[in-house]
């Protein structure tokens, strides 16, 4: 009987969004907010709404909305990590495409392929 009840509670929780501050996916419902119990976090339905609607846009250093295939400037020389090189302020990147993850844009350079900030980036 226990089992069937565990099995319940996690088909319910499924349905809910992830925690905005802690992305845990215990959340739950309790009325009219959603409450993570990881953090203690709560927030209106509205709120996750509105979240996931700025999540899915990339925007460049000066906020522009990035889409796949736009060409793109380095605002910042940029070090390649376990390498010598280094991506030159001023390098323009064409063809970006838009990826999730905490580097949202992936790229090919003369130097190779990269994942990039878009915080580093400047639409051109």
């Amino acid at each position: 009987m226990l089992r069937l009840w565990h099995h319940t509670l996690e088909d319910s929780m499924s349905d809910f969004p992830p925690c905005p501050l802690c992305a845990s996916e215990n959340t739950y419902s309790d009325g009219t907010l959603y409450v993570c119990p990881d953090c203690a976090h709560e927030w209106s339905p509205d709120e996750a709404a509105d979240a996931a609607d700025t999540d899915a846009q990339v925007r460049d250093a000066n906020g522009n909305v990035l889409e796949d295939g736009d060409s793109v400037v380095l605002i910042k020389d940029l070090k390649v990590k376990g390498s010598s090189t280094t991506l030159k302020v001023g390098t323009k990147i064409k063809r970006i495409r838009i990826v999730g993850g905490d580097h949202e844009v992936d790229c090919k350079t003369d130097a190779g392929s990269f994942m990039l900030k878009a915080c580093y980036l400047r639409k051109c």
